[in-house]
């Protein structure tokens, strides 16, 4: 496979028709939902002997919310990553420990 198929394979997979997914309704209301879309492609390989080389591609997406739509009117829902807040949380208590613990250590030295 050559490097040019592997990178519009990669940009066929992060088209906009994959951010937004089927639409779907119930009791009048229509939901649509999306996501974040990252990738990218590479490779390499020898002029003189072509199949020494080699070629990827990696996508990745997650959901970032959905549009409501009730009647005429509008709405954003964003997605709720609960593992991301719950590492946040994490880093904001250790980034807190440290510091209580330089401030102790720093009023001990004091005395």
């Amino acid at each position: 496979m050559r490097v040019m198929d592997v990178v519009n394979e990669a940009k066929g997979a992060m088209r906009a028709s994959e951010v937004f997914g089927t639409p779907y309704e119930k009791n009048g209301v229509t939901i649509i939902p999306a996501a974040k879309i990252a990738g990218g492609a590479g490779g390499g390989g020898d002029q003189a002997q072509p199949q020494a080389g080699g070629v990827g591609f990696g996508v990745s997406s997650r959901p970032v919310g959905a549009f409501v739509i009730k009647g005429s009117d509008v709405s954003w829902q964003p997605a709720l990553d609960l593992n991301r807040i719950i590492l946040m949380g994490q880093v904001v208590a250790i980034v807190a420990l440290l510091t209580a613990r330089a401030i102790v250590k720093a009023a001990t030295k004091r005395r």
